[in-house]
């Protein structure tokens, strides 16, 4: 019986990518398993003749070849056994199409087992005026790194790791469950492809010891609480040669005596006297670049803001400066003299005798309380 055309066999047309004829491959594999079609027997030709199909596609070489000459152009080819199908290799080819759904595949590619590091996180506390200026700041990080002793061996100075017997070296270990191949890690070496004799004594067979390292940190202008700064590289060593963590620095800021800040812009409450609410006058208002002078108006009210542009801060995400609003608080005179209780007292007959003139905002509130009530009553 003549062979079919392979790339009939798996359904795609001849100038298919190396991934659609793995693709197609997978389907029908699935399909046409013996393990699944238990009740029909030509399932087991069918996968035969898809595999043999695959294995000749899968291969530049034998697809060249197949391309130019046919079927006549595969004899010779490695293609052994009836029907030019050789079983060798098999696992080889079943396992680079499911290797990632069932693990296959690792121990092929050779080499025992490599682990990153571990990421680490460090709280950096600074003050306002430090975060919006940027510094360098030196930090202590407590760390896994790699035993000088041994150079990350773990084994004790003038001997060597041996190779693990279970695994070969590998790091990884096969399990035959009936036609499918599955690869973990392997339980004698958990995956370091050598077993250590006699363990350093200063790591104690772990290649890596706890310690504080001194790192210096370089905090741009302009961050913010909750920011976070990446040193790559500086986390903790990793395991079997892996490459090193990162170390997260994560800035908090204090709070501040006089300023809240809130992105770019920065707020502050001014207590003033209630001559100056009430007559107008200069105020000297904090900045973080110095003082400044702030006009209030006479007749201001307690909890008045003024917007100061420009005085506020820069951030890491953009160069200009926000602004900084300042909230007026008009405190009340305290611990009086008879003198000045008197004086005040004669200072609210007159305020009194003016009413709405001195006080809009007071009889503006009984007049609504007043029409409250008589709502109420009705």
């Amino acid at each position: 019986m003549a062979k079919r055309d392979y790339y009939e066999v798996l359904g795609v047309s001849k100038s298919a990518s190396a991934d659609e004829i793995k693709k197609a491959y997978r389907r029908l594999a699935m399909k046409h398993h013996p393990d699944r079609n238990k009740d029909d027997a030509g399932s087991g030709g069918k996968f035969k003749e898809v595999k043999e199909a695959y294995e000749v596609l899968r291969d530049s070489d034998k697809r060249a070849a197949y391309d130019r000459f046919g079927h006549d152009g595969l004899r010779g080819a490695g293609m052994g056994g009836p029907g030019g199908f050789s079983a060798e290799g098999f696992s080889d080819i079943f396992g680079d199409v499911f290797g990632d759904i069932f693990g296959g595949g690792g121990a092929r590619r050779g080499g025992a087992q490599v682990f990153r590091g571990a990421d680490l996180g460090y709280e950096l506390r600074l003050d306002l005026e430090r975060a919006v200026s940027g510094d360098t700041v030196t930090i202590e990080v407590p760390s896994q790194v790699t035993c000088e002793t041994c150079d990350g061996s773990g084994a004790k100075k003038g001997t060597e790791p041996t190779q693990c017997s279970t695994c070969g070296g590998a790091g990884q270990v096969r399990m035959q469950q009936g036609f499918f191949s599955i690869q973990q890690t392997c339980p004698a070496c958990k995956g370091a492809g050598t077993m250590i004799s006699d363990p350093c004594e200063s790591c104690h067979g772990r290649g890596r010891v706890r310690k504080t390292r001194t790192l210096s940190v370089k905090v741009p202008a302009g961050v913010d609480d909750g920011d976070r700064i990446r040193l790559s590289g500086e986390g903790e060593a990793g395991r079997n040669g892996g490459p090193p963590g990162d170390l997260y620095v994560e800035i908090r800021i204090n709070p501040h005596k006089i300023f809240m800040r809130d992105g770019a812009d920065l707020s502050c409450e001014v207590p003033i006297s209630f001559s100056t609410a009430a007559l107008g006058g200069d105020v000297e208002l904090p900045t973080l670049e110095g003082n400044v002078s702030l006009k209030v108006p006479a007749g201001t009210q307690s909890g008045k803001v003024f917007r100061l542009r420009g005085k506020g801060v820069t951030t890491v995400r953009d160069p200009r400066k926000g602004d900084l609003f300042a909230r007026v608080a008009v405190e009340t005179p305290v611990n009086l003299t008879n003198e000045q209780k008197e004086l005040l007292s004669k200072f609210d007959d007159t305020v009194q005798a003016g009413g709405d003139k001195h006080s809009p905002r007071a009889d503006t509130w009984f007049d609504t309380v007043k029409r409250f009530f008589e709502r109420i009553g009705h």
